[in-house]
């Protein structure tokens, strides 16, 4: 049985040599805490992404507030969606 990745298909986000495709770091306030794990997250003082906690922080049990400085990675593909690094 063999996969896709092994069959030679490129996964789409993985660049060139297998390394992980990073996206743009942005630094945002924690805006509002949304149902499934989401946060509301303001950026630039005007702009409102939404963005999941990244496994690092689950990992640790970091708790995120309203009010907390945190820094987002936003997608490549969709910039209103991201990704919490860490605490800024």
């Amino acid at each position: 049985m063999t996969s896709a990745v092994a069959a030679g298909t490129a996964r789409q986000d993985r660049g060139p040599h297998g390394v992980r495709r990073r996206g743009v770091e942005i630094e945002g306030i924690v805006e509002a805490q949304l149902p499934s794990g989401l946060y509301r997250v303001e950026i630039d003082g005007a702009r409102r992404i939404t963005a999941h906690v990244g496994a690092g922080l689950e990992r640790n049990f970091i708790r995120l507030l309203v009010g907390d400085r945190v820094v987002v990675e936003l997608t490549p593909r969709d910039l209103t969606r991201g990704r919490i690094i860490r605490k800024a």
